[in-house]
């Protein structure tokens, strides 16, 4: 179970397919987590399309349609930058792309100028170089306007504010939570900021409800792979942020829990430490 990332889960992924063992991803991602449809992989996170999908309809419900992403090269944020440009450009929405091989920080505030992009996304490592670009662009007056978003989720973390301070608020991500948590959720939220000595992020939850998912599971059906393989479907389990149970999605090649909780969210610019929900999806 568990991944780092979700490129390093496509390959844990495609050697799990292989192998025949069952694998239950946390927080990755991508759509195309397997190349072929498989039954030994199931997935807790919401597939990028989706999440990023719900994040192109509170761009365009906020008054942008000229979206600028700084972006490196990964097959990650190249698949987020298509899944935005897809949706947006029916809608009336254009993605102006700025490749962060070759832009210095300071260089993006003349390419978001130039472009006369409202919104700019961090399609970007953390710390570096997206720390560096939020201060860059937080420090230019052309762009007092502008709005910073990080639909990847890197402002969830207190490093963020740490590193950033005020510039870090008002950036908007995707953190995929409920409005309110189940009661199970409240408990457990509890218990991790006693033992975190800070707010849980959501990743915290995922990690969570990955353990739920797979002690119910050899429960039910003790340690055979197959039979775990063949229990996805039967899954129904409750977790941090409500009941989780796994189905087929199209276009999707992992057993997929379709009703996970999406949020766009930001820290407020008042307190910090608070998220303000700014769209549900």
């Amino acid at each position: 179970m568990g991944e780092y990332h979700s490129v390093v889960a496509r390959t844990a992924a495609a050697r799990a397919d292989a192998l025949g063992l069952p694998f239950l991803c946390s927080s990755a991602v991508l759509d195309a987590l397997t190349e072929q449809p498989t039954d030994w992989v199931a997935r807790l996170a919401p597939a990028q399309s989706h999440g990023w999908r719900i994040y192109a309809d509170f761009l365009l419900g906020a008054g942008h349609s000229r979206i600028a992403v700084s972006a490196e090269p990964s097959v990650y944020w190249a698949s987020g930058a298509r899944i935005l440009r897809d949706y947006l450009a029916p809608r009336g929405g254009t993605v102006i792309e700025l490749d962060m091989r070759a832009l210095a920080p300071t260089a993006v505030c003349d390419e978001l100028v130039d472009n006369r992009a409202t919104a700019l996304l961090l399609l970007v490592g953390h710390p570096e170089p997206a720390v560096s670009i939020v201060k860059s662009v937080r420090r230019d007056q052309r762009l007092a306007e502008i709005m910073i978003g990080a639909p990847a989720g890197q402002p969830e973390f207190a490093e963020w504010a740490t590193l950033l301070g005020d510039d870090g608020a008002a950036i908007s991500f995707l953190r995929y939570l409920p409005e309110r948590l189940s009661p199970l959720g409240v408990r457990v939220e509890t218990a991790l900021r006693e033992r975190l000595a800070e707010a849980p992020s959501f990743v915290a939850f995922e990690g969570y409800d990955t353990v739920a998912v797979l002690a119910e599971v050899l429960r039910s059906h003790g340690a055979d792979r197959a039979r775990i393989a063949e229990s996805w479907s039967r899954v129904a389990v409750e977790g941090t942020r409500g009941q989780i149970q796994f189905s087929r999605t199209p276009g999707i090649s992992v057993w997929q829990w379709a009703w996970t909780p999406v949020q766009v969210v930001d820290r407020d610019p008042a307190e910090p430490d608070r998220f303000r929900i700014l769209h549900t999806g």
